[in-house]
């Protein structure tokens, strides 16, 4: 799967006809679980360990993901910022890009329980701001090469993705690019989906339905016409 993913720099113009649709990501996690080298991973296949404190960069690129070309948007976020449980708020940052995004990748480190028990929350609070949508969200354990620090074992990943209906991945950033590229590109194709299901639905809504014929009104006005004849008078000679 990993092999239809290339990557290319978004065009500054396009004509109407050509624009690739928009995708937009979100990455969301604790601070250190590796948010930042798994979206640089992706887009530049390098792996960088060490960053500055994240302020929350924009990233975007043109991505063909199994011929379609996408226009990617991916966000990176703060590992500081949580879900305030006792008061249901979460800092305004981190409600705007819930808000904004189609899709999420939830990111814990196998090393650090503490980043995945703040996993729940944050996927709790994405389906109270999408709660009539189909928003697909991926859980993913980094950090998988660090097994002498594991703090978090796989089936505790597999049974909180279960609980909640997403999809779970543990993998190595550093180690294997290709297991981050299929992370974003079933995310993508996932929200090309939701894409391709609500435009049929807008055009359903927009494009007026053809009435098909009365056949019933058809045959009364074509008895009416034949009997019409019928009755005239015979033109005299």
């Amino acid at each position: 799967m990993s092999g239809h993913c290339l990557l290319a720099p978004i065009p500054e113009s396009s004509s109407d006809d050509l624009l690739p649709k928009d995708i937009k990501l979100a990455v969301l996690g604790a601070g250190r679980v590796g948010k930042s080298a798994m979206i640089v991973r992706f887009l530049t296949k390098r792996f960088i360990g060490d960053y500055e404190p994240n302020t929350g960069k924009l990233y975007s690129r043109l991505v063909y993901v199994e011929g379609d070309q996408l226009s990617l948007q991916i966000q990176d976020t703060p590992g500081g910022i949580q879900v305030h449980d006792t008061l249901g708020q979460v800092v305004d940052p981190l409600a705007k890009c819930v808000q904004w995004a189609e899709g999420f990748l939830l990111v814990y480190s196998i090393t650090d329980y503490d980043s995945y028990q703040s996993i729940r929350p944050l996927y709790q609070h994405i389906r109270k701001v999408h709660p009539d949508s189909r928003v697909p969200v991926v859980i993913v354990g980094n950090k998988g090469d660090l097994l002498y620090a594991r703090q978090v074992q796989t089936h505790d990943g597999v049974q909180l993705a279960h609980e909640l209906g997403s999809l779970f991945l543990e993998i190595s950033t550093s180690e294997n690019y290709e297991d981050v590229c299929d992370v974003f590109q079933h995310l993508c194709k996932e929200v090309s989906k939701l894409h391709s299901v609500s435009g049929e639905r807008r055009r359903a809504s927009i494009l007026p339905r053809p009435r098909s014929p009365n056949m019933q009104d058809l045959k009364r006005r074509f008895k009416q016409a034949l009997s019409s004849k019928v009755k005239a008078p015979p033109a005299l000679g």
